[in-house]
């Protein structure tokens, strides 16, 4: 894993190596083991390189065709590159490293742009072709790994992560209201926006091209839930198990050493259980825990790693989070508030000091209806279909107000039910995936926030996706939302910013497009049925994995934020939430957010995820803002 950089002046200025190499030390930490920089006139790249592949020299980036004309920076791995260069040395093509990087430089030459459809694997790419003066960039299907961009007309640069970009002096870092918002509803920022205006993500499954001529970005893949299999129960069942083993064994190849991310649940342990079958030695598995029981799985992590005899380690969370917080928002760049982060940052760390390389679990929620909220979203969809919609569109609006102002916990979601009925399926999956209540917002902003997003509505965001999947099934609707919002702009994020922190590389087989697209092509009914989740995924396990483990209630990776807040985090977070130099005081009413802090404390609210998410923001703010 690495990490990129990149910047074209098409003003034909030349391109300074001391700034290339300025913004490759932002990402350090991305690839510790070397570091590359090329410049030529107008054009630099730059790399910070992890070495996971051909660790000898000829590895180093960027790298070159053997002709000069075509350079790359790339970030990722591609899996299946040694049948690609196998089929390249038949069209007469040379290779110098065994590595995937120079795959993918003939891959260009031969298909252009078109090289991408050949690629299956997690990748960001940067592409300067010299002939045609055009810089290439693209993005994986799914979204595991970054790339942002900045241009003004005069120069255009890219990189791996937002504190790259913000080397270049000419780049205003003026908050962008409508991403405030979106990160107050959704708690990351969605692409292609970023907190900051002038800052934008490429989308997954998207390339850009930059030219003379100007920017174009376009989709070069999509998810299709229109074209559906043929298959009965078992015959998928066994159909996906044989594809979940290529995965797995695929991504095993590797120079380093590698292990699993085990957190007990069906997908990490699923996971584990293909690679203990298809090793000779044990697997090394990584679990994290938390003294609190509740948010504990570690004991289930046990029966797996005993199952399959892995080389297991546990590490439980008790160190104060306020030491480790300002550390994960600066790996964030911008407002992040998965408070999942926290483990992850964690058992990425305890991984990192035994392998370079660990698998997840990563994907099984979003493409086999795993969350708790598809379950939900199934009882409020037969309410809404059982109840005359004049009673919900007149009464259920006023009395979830009112069930809303209640100081009980319970009261509280028998309001956001009401006020889901009271909508259209759409707009209901939207307040179910997000939960800082409108009332609420409308009352901690302040003036000029509420003039600088009167116009938008962060609903637009589920919106379009919801009506951008190409079936009319709900549920397939709604996986497929979740695919491109949900999954790249939280799960991915935290994976990605927590893992190369400790400079450790992550993959998730069960992200592979080809699962992806499997998944797809299923009858809706295979993932959920009648309340049980992920169905057809614990068929195909059922052979490898014990009932403990498939059908035990679904815990999270999740932190106990309500008692932080009363107790470790308290001092802390009031400190930085309510402080002379709050950074919050430019955006919410200050008198409000104290309102809400109390009413925490004395347990008449939980305010927990609303705080956290303001503590996020606060400390992003202090970092990068001031």
């Amino acid at each position: 894993m690495c990490g990129i950089v990149g910047q074209y002046n098409i003003s034909g200025e030349s391109v300074s190596p001391a700034f290339i190499s300025a913004m490759c030390d932002k990402i350090y930490f991305r690839g510790p083991d070397d570091a590359g920089v090329y410049t030529n006139g107008a054009i630099g790249l730059g790399h910070r390189r992890l070495s996971i592949l051909d660790l000898s020299p000829l590895g180093h980036q960027p790298m070159s065709s053997p002709d000069k004309t075509v350079w790359i920076t790339f970030n990722g791995e591609i899996y299946n590159f040694l049948e690609l260069r196998k089929d390249l040395e038949k069209r007469g093509y040379f290779f110098r490293s065994s590595c995937d990087t120079e795959v993918i430089i003939a891959l260009y030459q031969e298909y252009g742009f078109k090289c991408l459809e050949h690629l299956r694997g997690m990748f960001a790419l940067g592409i300067w072709d010299n002939a045609r003066q055009t810089l290439f960039l693209a993005r994986d299907r799914i979204g595991k790994k970054p790339l942002f961009y900045f241009h003004n007309g005069q120069t255009f640069i890219f990189a791996s992560e937002i504190k790259c970009l913000l080397e270049y002096p000419g780049i205003d870092r003026q908050v962008d209201f409508e991403a405030l918002y979106d990160y107050f509803k959704y708690m990351y920022v969605p692409d292609p926006k970023t907190i900051y205006k002038g800052i934008r993500k490429l989308p997954p499954g998207h390339f850009l091209v930059y030219s003379r001529e100007g920017t174009r970005v376009e989709e070069y893949w999509d998810i299709s839930f229109s074209h559906k299999k043929i298959l009965d129960e078992q015959q998928a069942a066994e159909e996906l198990l044989a594809l979940l083993e290529q995965c797995v064994r695929i991504r095993q190849i590797s120079d380093v050493p590698l292990g699993a991310f085990l957190s007990g649940g069906i997908d990490s342990s699923g996971v584990v259980a293909l690679m203990a079958r298809q090793q000779a030695r044990p697997v090394t598995t990584c679990s994290i825990g938390f003294d609190e029981q509740a948010f504990n799985e570690t004991a289930f992590a046990r029966v797996i790693a005993e199952k399959y005899q892995t080389d297991h380690h546990e590490f439980t969370v008790r160190q104060n989070a306020e030491k480790i917080l300002p550390k994960l928002v600066y790996h964030f760049d911008e407002p992040f508030a998965d408070a999942s982060a926290v483990p992850t940052y964690y058992v990425s760390k305890l991984a990192r000091s035994k392998v370079t390389v660990a698998l997840s679990g990563d994907g099984g929620d979003e493409n086999f209806a795993g969350y708790e909220k598809y379950h939900i979203d199934d009882i409020e969809n037969r309410f809404r279909n059982l109840l005359p919609a004049l009673l919900r569109n007149t009464l259920f609006p006023p009395l979830s107000r009112f069930l809303y102002r209640m100081h009980s916990v319970q009261l509280q979601k028998g309001a956001t039910l009401l006020a889901a009925l009271s909508r259209s399926p759409d707009y209901g999956f939207y307040l179910t995936n997000t939960d800082f209540h409108d009332d609420l917002w409308k009352s901690v902003i302040n003036d000029d926030t509420r003039r600088a997003v009167a116009d938008y509505d962060p609903f637009d965001v589920t919106r379009h996706y919801y009506w951008k999947a190409d079936t009319d099934n709900h549920l397939a609707r709604i996986l497929y939302t979740d695919l491109k919002t949900y999954l790249p702009g939280g799960i991915l994020v935290k994976v990605d910013r927590m893992s190369m922190a400790n400079s450790l590389e992550v993959r998730a087989p069960i992200l592979d497009h080809r699962i992806v697209e499997f998944a797809a092509s299923l009858p809706e009914g295979f993932k959920y049925r009648h309340g049980e989740k992920k169905y057809i995924l614990k068929q195909a396990f059922k052979k490898i994995l014990p009932d403990e483990i498939m059908y035990r209630p679904k815990m999270g990776f999740s932190i106990p934020l309500s008692t932080w807040f009363r107790g470790e985090l308290k001092t802390f977070a009031h400190k930085n939430l309510t402080g002379e130099e709050s950074g919050l005081k430019h955006f919410f009413n200050q008198s409000a957010l104290l309102r809400i802090w109390e009413d925490h404390q004395t347990g008449k609210r939980d305010y927990s995820n609303v705080l956290w998410r303001l503590l996020l923001f606060e400390l992003w703010f202090q970092e990068f803002l001031t």
